[in-house]
Order: C-alpha cells, then sequence, then structure tokens
C-alpha cells in the first residue's frame, strides 16, 4: 500500500528492515539480551528518566524529564529488579536467578506486530492494536480512551493520534486509511527510565528510535519504533513489559516519589501536524 509523502519529520517514521545478528557490533545503537541477566546497551544510546505526570490542561498524562544519566558507549542495564544500584546492574540477577527469585526466559511472542494485531476501523483512521500493555495509560486523553473516540465519528483526528503515538509500548498505531501513511514521532535512538508515582511504582524502559533488540539466543527482534522492557523481574511477557511493576510495587528508588516533577519533556510531541 502507498504511503503518502510527507514534509514534516514528525508525521511518520520510515520502515526499516530488521537488522541481521551479523549486522549488530559494539559499534551499533542495539540491546543484547543477556539469558538471565541484563540488557546490554551498546552504541552511545542516551538514557533518560522521565516520570508520568498530569498535563496542564488535566486533560491527560505527559512525559516530565527528571534526569539524564551519564553514560559510556556501552552500559548493563538491570532487568531482574534487585540491583541496589538502579538502572544499573550490579550482577544481583546471579543470586536472583539462583534462588529462584528470577527466571530471564524470553517468552513473548515473536509474530511480526502486524499478524498479532486487531484493527479498529474508523472513519479516516485505522487503530492497530497488539494488546501489548504497560498501563501507563497515555492511551486515554481529553475525551475519552483511544478505543472510545475511535467509535465517535466527531472524534477530534489530533486527538486520536496523540493517544496512540505516545504509548511506551508500541501497542497502537493510526493508519491513514486513504493513503497507508503510519502515524509516529521520530526519534533519535534513546531510552527512557519511566517513574509512575501515581501508582507509586517504577514502570519500563521505553525504547525509541527503532533500537534493534537482539535475543540472548542471538536472533533479532523485528524492529519497532517504540517499545517497552521489563525491569522489575516479573513480567510474563519478557522481554516486554505487562505491567506487573504495578502489581508488585516495583520501585527503583527515583526522585519522582519524593514529590520531584521534572519539566515538561519536548522529545514527545503531542501530535502530528495535519
Amino acid at each position: 500500500m502507498a504511503h503518502e509523502p510527507t514534509n514534516t519529520k514528525q508525521d511518520t517514521v520510515a520502515v526499516e528492515a530488521t537488522p541481521s545478528p551479523t549486522q549488530v557490533t559494539s559499534n551499533t545503537a542495539a540491546i543484547t539480551i543477556i539469558e538471565h541477566g541484563p540488557y546490554v546497551v551498546t552504541g552511545d544510546v542516551p538514557l533518560y528518566e522521565d516520570v508520568l505526570v498530569e498535563a496542564s490542561d488535566g486533560a491527560h498524562l505527559q512525559y516530565n524529564r527528571l534526569k539524564e544519566y551519564e553514560v559510556g558507549a556501552t552500559y548493563r542495564l538491570c532487568r531482574c529488579g534487585a540491583s541496589q544500584h538502579m538502572p544499573f546492574c550490579d550482577g544481583a540477577h546471579v543470586h536472583a536467578h539462583s534462588c529462584g527469585d528470577f527466571d530471564g526466559t524470553e517468552t513473548a511472542s515473536r509474530e511480526p506486530y502486524e499478524e498479532r494485531t486487531h484493527v479498529f476501523d474508523g472513519a479516516e483512521l485505522e487503530l492497530h492494536d497488539d494488546k501489548r500493555c504497560a498501563f501507563a495509560r497515555l492511551c486515554h486523553r481529553r475525551d475519552g480512551s483511544v478505543w472510545e473516540m475511535m467509535r465517535d465519528t466527531n472524534a477530534d483526528k489530533q486527538e486520536l493520534i496523540a493517544a496512540s503515538w505516545q504509548c511506551p509500548t508500541g501497542r497502537l498505531e493510526h493508519h491513514n486509511k486513504q493513503t497507508g501513511q503510519v502515524y509516529e514521532q521520530t526519534f533519535e535512538p534513546s531510552i527512557v527510565l519511566l517513574e509512575d508515582p501515581e501508582k507509586h511504582a517504577s514502570g519500563p524502559i521505553f525504547v525509541r528510535g527503532g533500537i534493534p533488540l537482539v535475543s540472548a539466543d542471538g536472533s533479532v527482534y523485528e524492529k519497532r519504533n517504540r517499545y517497552a522492557l521489563c525491569r522489575c523481574g516479573a513480567s510474563s511477557d519478557k522481554p516486554f513489559c505487562d505491567a506487573r511493576h504495578w502489581h508488585i510495587g516495583f520501585q527503583d528508588g527515583s526522585d519522582a516519589f519524593d514529590g520531584a516533577i521534572g519539566v515538561h519533556d519536548e522529545s514527545f510531541k503531542d501530535g502530528p501536524e495535519l
């Protein structure tokens, strides 16, 4: 299906092929999963911490920047949830795995996104939904949830797209029915650690900008502009987040739990230029 050309960087993201394992090197922006161990991040990928807060109009949640970490070209992020040096790995996974407190086995489906999605039909847009949810609640806007708005023939198109493209898991995508255009933000390869003080929990690792994810078995997952990795150790859909951090009350010691709210993260756009 043809895609409509665009003159704005925020409107679409180019479709790129998933790299083969031999194309992923220590100089490549990539995340490699260690069996029952951490995520190894290579390629000088910036690392940030954001907190989910209510927007000034009270109509939806937004990302606020708390901090940028000083990291090298390669660093390791905790996957088991037991590190005393969060968000980085300190080797705690070795004990956690040996005593049965952490099983890092990758259980998530390897089927391509489009083969896992349910498509909701609207007047001008289709909503594609693979149901991979971190309960970040950014799909809820002024006029209701993205699903409620899809049933409303008078729903604001900008609000609809904003409700899908802010989702950290990449669960939701809006497609233009006439042109096939997929509405995605353009991100530089980067990682954002999410904090959710409203729910008293530290959220997932939000990976942006199409960073390849390499399995512990050496295969490469489908390349995606957005995905959310588990870092509490409890997900049943590893390596991806399934919102278990809520249920176990996982916290990483962030200043967000002492009231820090940061400032609006301008790297996130509230919607495309239509």
